[in-house]
């Protein structure tokens, strides 16, 4: 049976396990930008055994033994849990980007090392929406700062442990003086500064390997990263995008978008109404097979109706920001990481898109050349266009398409092996960096939703006709924002 979140509320809660004098919740984040840099320093002695593991097998003239191969992967079996445990430790009190990090990692699959990704997935699920918090006192004042006082005075009921945590900010049960049951996210102090200084970071190792960078077009990816995730901070904007997404599906059935109280909203908290479900986790283990269906096509059409039909592109996948009721209808709860889309970029997604529905495979190159940037004069060509179609099967199967773990590893892997390929050729010593395209910059989000989303539809085991459900706004234009 599903859990809601409703039943959770009337609970009495459990008096709280003492806490060890280090996990007390800290006010605020680490912020200062070599502080920063030297917690995720302390990540590099457990990633060292991956990267020996992965120079190993690419370097090696001859393939292991048996005894060699099974030895290797008792090695990283006995690595992989405590690098995840590490991870969920560091990142977790990081906040930021970082955490960011860490949550793709928690759910995106084929980004683990191949044959351990369930357990290295299971250490880091709670970074999902479970992240350590701050204390009770922080969250207060930030409370105090943003609506002019205490949490107590401005709520009829609040409760001081946050029910949800994340990169940017922790989720407080409450009850307005009207009585309605809201969510209050509160900001984490300091965290715009976090962040500031973790993209100066990056910028400046973009700068230190610009030769390599410029291959690798890090600038244009960094500039539109930096766009994104600095807005992410405005709830301001955040609390825009839930009233334009509830404006976009009003008549849509099985979406479901929380309203957004603006009187209790500023740029720092953001208060909407409260949404009952269960857990991604625990639906995709307790639903049933027809729910899971009607949830994975009502996330579908969420994501690429809004994109297909007008450019609004939901960038944020991940598992923590759904609930879902026991029928398969579905909650969407964060609105951060929202990218406008240019009409021009849509309607040259949907010339690759249509192609493909057509098996007009003359015009599907010609648009993988003109808008994704592929060289068919370069070794990489086939890769990326062989990749491409990989990533339309879903569009472009008749009948139903079922989504499944394995097919989602594959979207990942199918590139990193190729890539690999390339990269590490035989008897060469020194490996060659291969040809990457130059995309359109607002692409770089695209790609971000086409592993999460994947990986999403995985775990819930979603079986649908995923081309009967996208074509008509394959082949439609681009509409007008409506405005009420």
């Amino acid at each position: 049976m599903l859990v809601d979140q409703a039943q959770v509320t009337v609970q009495r809660p459990k008096a709280p396990r003492p806490r060890m004098a280090d996990e007390k919740p800290k006010d605020k984040p680490p912020t200062s930008r070599l502080g920063r840099i030297a917690r995720l320093a302390s990540l590099a002695p457990r990633s060292i055994p991956f990267a020996l593991e992965g120079a190993k097998r690419a370097l090696s003239k001859s393939p292991r033994t048996e005894d060699e191969e099974a030895a290797a992967k008792e090695r990283m079996a006995a690595e992989v849990k405590k690098t995840a445990e590490a991870m969920l430790k560091t990142l977790g009190e990081m906040k930021g980007l970082p955490l960011k990090l860490g949550q793709m990692a928690s759910y995106i699959d084929g980004l683990a090392p191949p044959g351990h990704e369930d357990k290295f997935q299971a250490a880091l699920k709670k970074l999902q929406d479970k992240a350590p918090p701050l204390s009770a006192e922080s969250a207060a004042q930030m409370i105090k700062t943003e609506l002019g006082a205490p949490p107590e005075e401005v709520f009829a009921e609040w409760e001081r442990e946050p029910f949800a945590a994340a990169s940017i900010g922790q989720v407080h049960r409450a009850v307005t003086k009207s009585g309605a049951r809201v969510a209050v996210k509160v900001q984490y102090p300091g965290i715009d500064k976090a962040i500031e200084n973790d993209l100066k970071s990056i910028a400046l190792l973009e700068t230190m390997i610009a030769p390599l960078s410029r291959k690798l077009h890090a600038k244009q990816a960094l500039d539109e990263i930096r766009s994104v995730f600095m807005s992410e901070l405005d709830y301001g904007r955040e609390a825009e995008m839930a009233d334009l997404f509830r404006r976009l599906n009003t008549d849509v059935p099985d979406i479901l978008i929380p309203e957004v109280h603006h009187s209790l909203t500023t740029r720092r908290v953001i208060t909407t109404s409260f949404a009952d479900g269960a857990p991604y986790a625990d639906f995709c283990k307790e639903g049933s097979q027809e729910a899971r269906n009607r949830a994975g096509e009502a996330i579908w059409r969420f994501t690429f109706r809004s994109m297909l039909r007008y450019g609004v592109l939901y960038a944020d996948p991940h598992p923590g920001n759904y609930r879902f009721l026991p029928d398969g209808r579905v909650w969407f709860l964060d609105f951060g990481c929202v990218k406008m889309l240019p009409a021009d970029l849509v309607n040259d997604m949907k010339r690759y898109m249509r192609a493909a529905l057509d098996n007009d495979w003359v015009e599907f190159d010609r648009a993988c050349i003109e808008v994704l940037g592929y060289d068919p004069n370069d070794e990489t060509w086939d890769l990326y266009r062989s990749y491409t179609m990989e990533l339309m099967m879903p569009l472009t199967t008749k009948g139903t398409w079922v989504c499944s773990r394995e097919k989602s590893r594959e979207t990942v892997q199918y590139l990193a092996r190729g890539i690999k390929s390339l990269a590490f050729k035989q008897g060469e010593a020194i490996p060659n960096i291969p040809h990457v395209p130059k995309m359109p910059q607002d692409f770089t989000f695209v790609n971000r939703l086409q592993w999460g989303l994947a990986s999403v539809m995985a775990g819930l085991g979603t079986e649908a006709s995923f081309r009967n459900i996208s074509e008509g706004w394959i082949r439609d234009g681009v509409h007008p924002i409506p405005t009420s």
